[in-house]
């Protein structure tokens, strides 16, 4: 007999469900929570949940009226879906069989929220159940939304396909795993193909969007439809609703991405189709999806080709889609002076560190993305899928983006970005089109034509700069005016624009300069003190790309730019100060010595170290400030000194205070774990100073009694994060250079900490960048300490050659691990030649292999020498790599061959040709013959041979 509900237990709980939800009488919503929290210990109570939402009318027991019924069911389902998420693996499954015969009734109900609610509990229980323990779910949705029996009402089918699409979002991977043999995507993918063929239009539109989580990945179930996708997408192109063709230019979308020669021999007619789509006013999300294809066409190397004949009907929608729409216009007039008012906590956004690269890593600066005040944005998509395993949906949403518009990714920007990317393809063609779009709208009385205007000229600034230039002498200057422009908004795109060009005007000779360059750099440092937060921010990132571009043509203007930052210190609130923050530390690291200056030394630092006392230790404002002020210490040098103690000792206190409170945390799961980022900015501030002191000030620093600083180095080490290693071992390295006296006592420990972190297996399971980013960094501290330790390092010789040999003989590993792993081990032999030298046979091949791409440097100096004096110790081993030694030697840069002598490059690779010469005899000059002829005649120039 089937489970029935006892009627005082559901008379109760319809009650309490319906008060839980009740927001006018706050003290029977509490009480009802806390009957439901004890109804929760009832064995049956999902049962009652189940039966509750699935009853459309209240059961005879249940004295409500039909709007609070209503409230008990919604109550149910959230309660009932809570339940499943927490508690499916230990729920009887008893109570699972009864849901799961009950709950599709929900999809029935003629409430969209019902149905909705139905559909989220059919999609916890697939989640957590895992589709093959409910495979019938599928076939009893499919008949549904098929309406086979020719009597299920229209919001039926819509619930039901409403159901699947959440099933297929959350299981799109599971769903083309084989099962069996059997991949029921298979069986899915033409079903949805049938639907979107439905006459009823969410049914449809809900089959596409089922579709087009799958596309992006081209299983066999889609590229064995392809065909017959297409033609349904064509026959949907002239849909009525906008949902349906707005999933339909997602469609396209991905199947340009995934599939090109499908889309190439329509590129006419979607071009047509896509324009007319994107000029929808009446919906913007159509119109941005249609837009979405211009940037994927123009981003694909096959595909871009393709649109240059159209680029006279594409680039004209792309600017008319640039102005901002009726509502953004009456939001943005309102924005006026807010320079004074204090900024709210959640208008700061969060700053990240970024912790110190792995020593000899590449590192590339991108072109700087459109960004800002509605130009192109960072980035279309959201999350990477990727890193989510089946079944598992990201909860994470911006709430910031959500809150402001100009964090969002929207018609504009997309079509500011498809601008960029155009430009960057077809340069000429696509100035020639722009052009007079810019003539007519750069000065146009209304400020959203104007604003859009200068939003494309900064958009074509990489890709047309040859056809631009000509004309910026006259662009830039009328720029430089509408920085004064009364709309707030206009000046902000300015600000942006200029940033752009401003890498053309600080490399004019000095006349184009004081007449270009200077007024564009004066009127974004004087828009940095802008009444509005909003322009000091967009000028400020304006600013900092400048620097970047201009680099150090900036040094003969470091006072006046220096005291407007300091302005800026006074005058900015909160939010702002993380770009300022920027705009010191680009400056210090382009500049550099330049800041060596006393006056602006004692104008710039009191600024910083208000600042610095301002903020609290826990704030998240320290990662940017603590970034910053290791840029300025650097460049700063000796003249930091005076400042250096008390902020040493406050980041020996932040270390200190966060990995006390990691060990709370460890210890008692209630306490939350601190930030990481604390440790990586404190440590890499802790290096900058190290480095930029005179190394007795240096020395005196970390040997001081009360900061306790190699022990908690160490523990750093041990840290479980990558990226707080990674600086570690960078600061480990850099005491190595400058303050090996006192790093020396505390080596044995330190050693067998760097000895384990060399350990390559995790690494290589994990497949995390930042973990060879670690042992990089590793690599590279036990190359310093061995060029300082000597033959102290003998104790640890054995193993440490153990594990470098299995990085160098990895070819799994990036390369630039290799390369530090030979250099490591290359300074080894510097003071441990005799114990490397019985191993020599064995490492010379893949230690030369990595050396060829190492620059030559005094690091790759050092390296060589050791590895000479390895030769040295056992030259017979070399036989079958010393050509290739040779031929490495031939090509060594000159100015370290001839360099100081306490290298001993040199010398000491003439004791190893004389050493060969002695060895080979008369058959030693017929042996130099087999190098390239230029390697030769380089070899006899550099060593006199």
């Amino acid at each position: 007999m089937a489970w029935q509900p006892q009627e005082e237990p559901l008379r109760q709980l319809a009650q309490y469900l319906k008060d839980s939800l009740s927001g006018h009488d706050h003290a029977l919503q509490k009480n009802a929570e806390i009957m439901l929290k004890q109804a929760k210990a009832s064995p049956d109570i999902d049962k009652y949940l189940a039966y509750v939402f699935s009853n459309s009318q209240p059961p005879p027991v249940v004295n409500m009226d039909p709007e609070g019924y209503q409230l008990a069911r919604a109550s149910a389902a959230i309660m009932l879906k809570n339940d499943i998420k927490a508690s499916f693996k230990t729920m009887p499954d008893s109570d699972i069989s009864y849901i799961r015969s009950i709950i599709l009734v929900g999809l029935q109900d003629p409430s969209s929220q019902i149905r909705n609610y139905a559909g989220n509990v059919i999609t916890e229980l697939v989640r957590q159940g895992g589709i093959m323990n409910w495979p019938q779910v599928f076939s009893e949705l499919i008949a549904l939304i098929s309406n086979a029996n020719g009597n299920v009402p229209p919001q039926t089918q819509q619930g039901a396909m409403g159901a699947l699409l959440k099933i297929c979002e959350d299981n799109k991977r599971a769903l083309d795993k084989d099962h069996n043999g059997q991949r029921p995507l298979s069986f899915i993918f033409p079903k949805l193909l049938e639907f979107t063929a439905s006459p009823i239009a969410k049914v449809r539109s809900d089959a596409l969007a089922s579709i087009n989580l799958f596309i992006p990945e081209s299983p066999p179930a889609v590229s064995s439809n392809l065909d017959a996708l297409l033609q349904q997408l064509f026959r949907l192109a002239g849909d009525p609703s906008d949902d349906v063709r707005k999933h339909v230019c997602r469609s396209f979308v991905h199947i340009t991405d995934v599939a090109p020669p499908k889309i190439v021999p329509h590129m006419a007619g979607l071009v047509d189709y896509m324009v007319t789509q994107q000029r929808n006013t009446d919906n913007a999300e159509l119109a941005l999806d249609a837009a979405e294809f211009w940037l994927c066409v123009g981003e694909d190397e096959k595909m871009r080709e393709c649109l240059g004949p159209y680029l006279p009907k594409v680039v004209p929608v792309l600017l008319e889609s640039m102005v901002y729409s009726e509502d953004d216009i009456f939001r943005l007039e309102g924005e006026k002076e807010d320079a004074e008012l204090e900024d709210r906590e959640e208008d700061i956004k969060p700053a990240f560190a970024t912790s110190k690269a792995g020593r000899l890593t590449t590192n590339t600066n991108g072109e700087n993305n459109l960004s800002g005040n509605g130009a192109a944005g960072s980035s279309r998509g959201g999350y990477e899928e990727d890193d989510l395993s089946d079944g598992e949906i990201d909860d994470f949403e911006d709430d910031d983006s959500i809150d402001n518009p100009e964090e969002q990714w929207n018609l504009r920007k997309c079509s500011a970005a498809a601008l960029d990317v155009l430009a960057s393809v077809f340069h000429g063609p696509v100035f020639t089109v722009t052009l007079p779009y810019l003539e007519e709208n750069l000065s146009h009385a209304e400020w959203p034509k104007r604003e859009a205007a200068v939003l494309a000229l900064g958009a074509i600034a990489d890709g047309c700069m040859a056809e631009v230039e000509p004309h910026l002498p006259m662009l830039t200057r009328y720029l430089i005016t509408l920085l004064q422009d009364p709309e707030p908004v206009v000046r902000q795109i300015t600000c942006w624009s200029l940033g752009r060009y401003s890498g053309w005007a600080s490399h004019l000779d000095a006349a184009g300069k004081q007449e270009h360059f200077v007024p564009m750099m004066d009127g974004i440092l004087k828009r940095m003190l802008d009444n509005n937060k909003r322009v000091q921010e967009a000028a400020a990132s304006a600013f900092a790309n400048l620097e970047e571009k201009a680099n150090t043509e900036l040094k003969a203007y470091c006072p006046v730019i220096v005291r407007q930052f300091v302005e800026c210190f006074i005058k900015y609130k909160d939010r702002n100060m993380f770009i300022l923050y920027d705009c010191v530390q680009t400056l210090a690291e382009h500049v550099g010595s330049a800041l060596q200056r006393q006056d602006l030394v004692q104008i710039l630092m009191p600024a910083l170290i208000a600042r610095w006392n301002k903020v609290a230790n826990e704030s998240r404002e320290m990662f940017p400030l603590l970034e910053c002020l290791s840029y300025v210490a650097t460049a700063l040098g000796q003249f930091f000194s005076q400042y250096a103690q008390a902020i040493f000792l406050r980041c020996i206190s932040i270390i200190h205070g966060n990995l006390e409170a990691s060990q709370l945390a460890r210890n008692d799961s209630t306490v939350e774990t601190p930030d990481k980022d604390f440790l990586v900015t404190s440590l890499d501030l802790l290096s900058a100073i190290i480095q930029a002191l005179d190394m007795r000030e240096s020395a005196a620093l970390v040997a001081s009694p009360q900061y306790k600083f190699f022990p908690l180095l160490q523990f750093c080490m041990l840290d479980v994060n990558n990226d707080v290693r990674q600086s570690a071992y960078a600061l480990l390295g850099d005491c190595a250079i400058y303050v090996f006296d006192q790093l020396g006592p505390n080596l044995p420990g330190i050693l067998e900490v760097l000895i384990k972190q060399l350990e390559l297996n995790q690494v290589l399971l994990d497949g995390e960048e930042t973990g060879y980013s670690v042992i990089n960094n590793a690599c590279w501290s036990v190359g310093e300490i061995a060029m300082r330790h000597g033959e102290g390092m003998q104790p640890y010789v054995e193993r440490l050659l153990q594990k470098l040999a299995t990085i160098l003989f990895d070819e799994r590993v990036p390369e630039s691990l290799n390369e530090n792993a030979a250099i490591a081990l290359g300074r080894l032999g510097m003071g441990c030649a005799q114990y490397l030298a019985p191993h020599l046979a064995q490492i010379a091949p893949p230690f030369l292999k990595a050396m060829k791409n190492v620059m030559w440097t005094d690091e790759k100096g050092h390296a060589l020498t050791g590895f000479m004096q390895v030769i040295l110790a056992n030259p017979s081993a070399m036989e079958e790599s010393l050509l290739e030694f040779f031929n490495e030697m031939s090509q060594a840069d000159r100015n370290l061959v001839t360099g100081p002598d306490e290298q001993k490059f040199r010398p000491t690779f003439q004791l190893v040709i004389q050493q060969y010469k002695s060895m080979i005899g008369d058959n030693f000059e017929p042996f130099l013959q087999n190098l390239p002829p230029q390697h030769l005649a380089n070899f006899r120039d550099l060593y006199g041979v």
